[in-house]
């Protein structure tokens, strides 16, 4: 709300670990929409989405006391646990889902010239298979950054990696993308998020 000065996450986190719902739902409510966003790109499946998120934090929320600040942002444990919880959906499923291409694709076009929106979208089902085969550190990576819009330094506090891992492993993910789809995709990855200081 406008006007009412925003409570430091910091203080809302030490609440929350003391046992406080209702600094653990400010949390939730700051943070929900970036853990959907991650678990979606990653599963492609809405309703699996849902139910991920949900259940990220609800393992959050029976974990909250044990947490220990090491320098990292919350955001980084809540991701953390959306990756695992994701990597064992996909055990379990023993399938990759398919993102609906018309819902990228068609909404990031105009109708106005209908071959380009064609060759467009084709161009992105090829660069979005290729994406899907990629290791889930590297789609990860591929999220936060041209999704999440986070900073390589952000994403390396998530990953637990250094802020220079982090940029060899995005330089070694184009390589691998430029290979697999042409020079066209390096393209399609211009990295503007290092002009936020990361």
């Amino acid at each position: 709300m406008k006007g009412v000065p925003e409570i430091d996450e910091k203080e809302v986190l030490a609440r929350a670990v003391q046992g406080n719902s209702d600094a653990f739902g400010e949390l939730y409510k700051r943070y929900v929409g970036q853990i959907y966003n991650y678990v979606y790109y990653r599963t492609g499946d809405p309703f699996e989405a849902e139910d991920l998120t949900a259940r990220v934090f609800m393992r959050a929320m029976h974990h909250i006391r044990s947490y220990r600040d090491r320098g990292l942002p919350f955001s980084a444990w809540l991701y953390r646990i959306a990756h695992n919880l994701v990597a064992n959906w996909y055990r379990d499923n023993s399938r990759r889902q398919e993102i609906s291409l018309e819902k990228i694709a068609l909404s990031h076009f105009s109708a106005d010239y209908p071959e380009n929106v064609l060759v467009q979208t084709q161009e992105r089902e090829i660069l979005l298979a290729v994406i899907r085969r990629l290791p889930p550190e590297r789609q990860q990576l591929l999220i936060m950054k041209f999704v999440e819009r986070f900073s390589n330094a952000e994403i390396g506090q998530i990953m637990g990696r250094t802020e220079g891992a982090i940029k060899s492993l995005y330089r070694r993910t184009l390589l691998v993308l430029r290979d697999e789809v042409g020079e066209s995709a390096e393209g399609m990855f211009v990295d503007d998020t290092d002009d936020r200081g990361g």
